[in-house]
């Protein structure tokens, strides 16, 4: 889908503090997809006008809104077949505005669940956990306390998302293969960096090297989880094989009991790293206070995002929107 862009630069009158005007900046997170417009610190928002005309599109059109998801969850344009049917299901509706929003809301919150963010992202978010366990961040939710939260960055997951997901489209011819590859690659991309040698020293037995990523997992492995793991090293007295490390790395992150008590933390997370392309703690948050909220909002409705609602409060905050 191509849209048409006119780009409106406002002047500015205020001067930097060197006496100099801001210049203006252009920030492009990932290649390919939208970049975005500043001047100074201030960002200068697009015209969009579909093609021929004057007609401006909006975050409130269907196809602007369907293209969106992809790139904010998928990190790539959408394929013609996935588009058009997310697009038909609003359509669906007629103009009914409750329908609307309904659709809206399960059209959004089906990319978090898709197999190819599950497979990717999700992936990437729960190999920081099985390597670098939680982190710990304040809330006032409820009255001042400390709480556990995801260890990743935005700043993290986005590369690395990337990386695992590249080339895959879910439906396309040999995609299995092509994310497979892309698995066993950024394993052994992961394991091989200073910060995980730093955690997990080559000198580790295999037994105390799977322990550790359990540990840090927070889950209890059953017996065979556990020797399936360990195996993995194939009878060495150490943990210097780099494939195996990422091997194992991979096993224990995608263990089952993991995927399941992660998944909502995850969920909301992405709700801030997705929707906001923010970390939960910067920007308008200060503190874990927010998603402290909604990842207790969640868990209260067994993970229903429809029930909590979750995606449709920040698909319609003012800060999703001001983002158009």
């Amino acid at each position: 889908m191509r849209f048409a862009v006119a780009l409106l630069i406002t002047a500015f009158a205020a001067l930097s503090a060197f006496g100099q005007a801001p210049t203006l900046r252009i920030v492009t997170e990932v290649p390919n997809l939208p970049s975005e417009l500043f001047y100074g610190n201030i960002k200068v928002k697009p015209l969009r006008l579909r093609p021929g005309t004057n007609t401006v599109i909006t975050i409130n059109d269907s196809d602007f809104f369907v293209n969106q998801q992809y790139v904010d969850f998928l990190s790539r344009f959408p394929d013609q077949s996935g588009f058009d049917f997310w697009v038909n299901q609003i359509a669906s509706c007629n103009g009914d505005a409750v329908c609307i929003a309904g659709q809206r809301d399960n059209s959004s919150g089906a990319f978090f669940l898709s197999i190819e963010f599950q497979e990717t992202g999700y992936l990437v978010e729960r190999m920081y956990k099985v390597s670098y366990g939680s982190d710990t961040g304040t809330s006032t939710f409820g009255g001042p306390h400390q709480l556990s939260v995801p260890i990743i960055r935005r700043s993290e997951f986005l590369p690395d998302t990337l990386q695992m997901s590249n080339g895959v489209v879910v439906g396309q011819p040999g995609w299995p293969t092509v994310l497979e590859n892309n698995k066993v690659a950024f394993a052994n991309d992961f394991v091989s960096r200073a910060r995980f040698s730093s955690a997990f020293a080559t000198s580790l037995t295999p037994a105390q090297f799977v322990g550790a990523l359990f540990g840090n997992a927070g889950v209890t492995p059953s017996a065979s989880d556990l020797t399936a793991a360990i195996n993995e090293f194939g009878g060495a007295a150490n943990t210097a094989d780099t494939a195996a490390r990422g091997r194992t790395l991979r096993r224990v992150a995608e263990n089952a009991d993991l995927n399941s008590a992660e998944k909502n933390k995850a969920f909301v997370l992405m709700q801030y790293l997705g929707y906001l392309r923010r970390d939960p703690n910067v920007g308008a948050d200060t503190d874990y206070t927010g998603y402290d909220f909604w990842l207790q909002k969640l868990n209260n409705h067994g993970g229903d995002f429809h029930a909590a609602q979750m995606v449709r409060s920040f698909i319609v905050s003012g800060e999703y929107l001001n983002r158009f």
